[in-house]
């Protein structure tokens, strides 16, 4: 087994760390990256299509054929291109040489921003999928069903299913090796005294609280109750819609646990493993702040364009204004955590320096 070669590398802090550095990309990153980008060119298509006017997968009396909606939604066309667009160069970063290269920022930033995006396309997708087969009931909502035909649903969202698995795990071993140095051991190995660290602590609680409102609201959502939605969807039981909320407030609890670990890692909650606790900020801030970002920019898209009674209500904006601020706030706690942590000497992340530090500790 030829030993791993390790050499002092930037990480976008501006201080060298000691980390893995990978020589070559293997079959597996090859194989995932065309698989990535494969993924991508269905939606490039037919996005590409419509922008040139032409109205593949638009049935006739769609409002998306509307001569009054044609510069909207040739901006919203144009974002989304190059959204998808931007996931086949984040597969070409994390597989050749120039991407760890790049910023810290630069590569996490976008990296999170599709984990947000993807992540509950590649849970929602195979489960409506198999209530389909079950029990007969659509896997696209009403809204969808009625703008365009039901193929374009399939081969969009089998599209980003398996994008989020294939950009999934690149991105996962990416992090592996630009990162893991950083992720190793358990939360009582994290420096407590650190300068930022009070401000780290009010920070993640206001973003925990911030989160209740989105974790109430969706969960109240995928229960079945109508408090605060659209008229047209009192006393409907869309499963697409129900199944969403109960992700979106999955997210909600999983950022806030997952940002108050970090930001408070004494007693009982030291012996859980910091990569777990990441993950789920990670995970959780990700999904609220980019779900609720795109459900505002929707909106903002879609104001005038839609019957007012389908439109999202005050307590549907307020939401997702205040997932977008609890998303932003746990990514700030964790950006000056792993700041701190990378400007520390590399032994300080090794499992007997972390004893040292517990056992001081306590």
């Amino acid at each position: 087994m030829t030993p791993t070669h390790t050499a002092p590398e930037p990480d976008g802090t501006g201080t060298a760390t000691t980390a893995p550095r990978t020589t070559r990309t293997g079959p597996l990153r090859r194989l995932l990256r065309a698989v990535t980008i494969a993924a991508c060119l269905p939606y490039l298509a037919l996005k590409t299509a419509w922008l040139c006017g032409l109205h593949v997968g638009i049935p006739e009396g769609s409002e998306l054929r509307a001569p009054e909606n044609t510069a909207s939604l040739a901006l919203a066309n144009s974002l989304t291109v190059a959204m998808d667009a931007a996931v086949v160069v984040l597969a070409l970063a994390l597989t050749l040489p120039w991407g760890r290269r790049l910023p810290a920022w630069l590569t996490a930033l976008p990296l999170w921003t599709a984990t947000g995006l993807l992540t509950p396309i590649a849970v929602a997708v195979p489960v409506l999928s198999l209530l389909a087969a079950a029990t007969g009931d659509g896997t696209v909502t009403q809204e969808t069903r009625a703008s365009l035909d039901a193929w374009v649903f399939t081969v969009v969202y089998t599209g980003f299913a398996v994008q989020a698995l294939t950009l999934g795990t690149l991105a996962a071993l990416y992090v592996r090796d630009r990162w893991g140095h950083l992720l190793r051991g358990r939360l009582a190995a994290l420096d407590t005294d650190a300068p930022t660290a009070p401000a780290r602590r009010t920070i993640a609680v206001t973003a925990a609280a911030a989160a209740l409102l989105p974790l109430t609201a969706h969960l109240l959502w995928s229960a079945g109750a109508t408090a605060g939605l659209p008229a047209h969807r009192a006393g409907q039981a869309d499963s697409a819609f129900r199944l969403i909320a109960g992700l979106d407030a999955l997210a909600a609890a999983a950022a806030a646990t997952g940002v108050l670990l970090l930001a408070f890692p004494a007693g009982r909650t030291g012996a859980v493993r910091l990569r777990t606790a990441v993950a789920l900020a990670w995970t959780g801030s990700a999904v609220l702040a980019t779900r609720g970002g795109w459900s505002l920019l929707t909106g903002a898209f879609n104001d005038g364009m839609v019957d007012p009674s389908r439109q999202a209500t005050a307590l549907m904006t307020l939401t997702y204004s205040v997932e977008v601020l609890a998303g932003m706030l746990v990514l700030a706690t964790g950006a000056h955590l792993f700041a701190e942590r990378a400007a520390e000497p590399a032994t300080a992340h090794t499992p007997a320096t972390a004893h040292t530090r517990h056992t001081a500790a306590r």
